[in-house]
């Protein structure tokens, strides 16, 4: 079997480094979405079975000043009516 020249070597090199960019790359990606999620999923959670009322006051007025400039689009928006809505939950997650 004839040797490989040294420039189809490199190029076999850089076509490797290419493909564990993008592998790196999606696994970056899956890693900040994980990440996400978990965040989403604790700030619901204390909002909803928080035993600090005085916190989840204030995390539920903070969400409602900041989540109305972070959402821009309409499906996004109504994904947060619950959290947004001034009558909604004020402690615990019991309905007053």
């Amino acid at each position: 079997m004839a040797r490989k020249s040294i420039t189809q070597r490199l190029a076999e090199l850089e076509e490797r480094k290419r493909t564990l960019k993008a592998r790196l790359g999606k696994q970056e990606r899956a890693q900040d979405t994980r990440r996400k999620i978990l965040l989403g999923a604790l700030v619901l959670h204390r909002l909803e079975h928080s035993n600090d009322p005085d916190f989840t006051r204030r995390l539920r007025e903070w969400l409602r000043r900041e989540l109305p400039g972070f959402l821009v689009r309409d499906g996004d928006k109504a994904l947060f009516d619950d959290v947004l809505d001034q009558g909604e939950l004020t402690s615990g997650g019991n309905p007053e």
